[in-house]
Formats: C-alpha cells, structure tokens, sequence
C-alpha cells in the first residue's frame, strides 16, 4: 500500500462539512475532528501485521491476533495534538512523540522548536499527526525526523490537504502512505488551503483573534 489514500465515505464528508463551517463552534469542531480523525486511523491501520496469540475465553481456548509492530503517534504542535485522543483509543499501547514547529510568517517556512525522537530503537510503524497539510513543509520535517530514527513505516494523516502540498510529499517521498479527508485544490497567497476551514490550531484551541 503506497501513495495518496482520499477517504471516501458518507460520515467523512457528513462530519467535514460541519468542520469547514465558520460558525461551528470550538467545542463542536473538536468533536468533528475527533470523529474524523477516527475515520482516518481506521483506514490507516487496515493493514498492520498480526501475529498469532493464544487467549482462554470463559468456554475454551482460541487462538486470535494481536499487532505484531510497535508503534509511534507523531503529532506535530500544536494543531496535531487534536488528532492524538482518537489514535490512542485505537492504539493504547502505541508511544506518543511530540515535535514542535511553527510556520514563519514571513517565508512560510516551517521552524523547529522542539523534537525529542530517541537516537535509537526506532518504532516500526510512525503516524505523523497534522490536520491541514498546506506546503507540506512540516510535514516533511517530521518525515525526515522519523526516518533519521530509523522507522521504516511512516504514514501521514490529516484531515485537509493541499493538492501542492500532496504533490509535493508524493513526489519527494513515495514511500510514504498519506491518508486525508479531502485535497483541497489550491493554497492562497498566505499558504492557507483554499477553501479549506482556517487555522486548525485556533479554531481547535479556541484562540482566534
């Protein structure tokens, strides 16, 4: 499984139509990208190993499966973080990373502020974590990130992506799964998706201004 994955379904574009209305409130909008976030994370762990796993059920004993790969979620601050909750629930026993970067408003360049991926014992299975993939400049640093550490298998998941930024990621990294709600056609002047829902950050966070 390799290249663009655009989740198709009813309750994608029920629940992102809410997401991209103005006046969806903030409380409602993380429940929207909650239940989105959901939807991607099914979709995007479809074909993660198995390994064999004998279990005693109250009548007898039963050979199931269980996840034959350690995994890492990545969200990238702080706009990824509203992506976290859902993945967990999915995967509670996956590890957790955080890195930081904030875009310069001037050259909309992303900036690093904060990484603390581990030198060694890489995790076989990496999902970055941003909402809107606009240039894809973050999105590429946390790439490169996670494959300096050694994860073979990283997967990007957001909710809106640009067709640039896709593009983009598809071109320099083919071997990287991307799994989004929509692919927006274009970015505009300010490298914001277009038509896109705004600043994820904020409206997540409730700090529009």
């Amino acid at each position: 499984m390799t290249g663009v994955h655009l989740i198709h379904h009813p309750l994608v574009e029920h629940h992102l139509t809410i997401l991209r209305e103005k006046s969806t409130h903030p409380s409602l909008f993380r429940q929207q990208t909650h239940r989105l976030a959901t939807l991607l994370a099914s979709a995007a762990t479809a074909d993660l190993p198995l390994r064999p796993l004998n279990v005693q059920t109250p009548l007898c004993q039963i050979e199931g499966q269980t996840l034959a790969v350690r995994i890492a979620i990545v969200p990238i601050l702080r706009a990824g973080l509203g992506l976290v909750e859902p993945l967990q629930e999915l995967l509670p026993d996956a590890e957790v990373w955080h890195l930081g970067m904030y875009r310069d408003e001037k050259t909309a360049q992303p900036i690093e502020y904060y990484c603390k991926l581990p030198d060694q014992d890489p995790c076989d299975v990496g999902f970055v974590l941003d909402p809107m993939l606009a240039t894809g400049g973050s999105v590429v640093s946390a790439i490169e990130a996670l494959q300096r550490w050694g994860c073979g298998d990283i997967r990007v998941l957001s909710v809106i992506a640009s067709q640039p930024g896709v593009d983009r990621l598809n071109r320099d990294f083919p071997e990287v799964n991307i799994f989004v709600a929509a692919i927006d056609p274009i970015l505009n002047d300010q490298k914001f998706i277009v038509p896109g829902l705004g600043d994820a950050g904020d409206r997540i966070f409730n700090t529009m201004r």
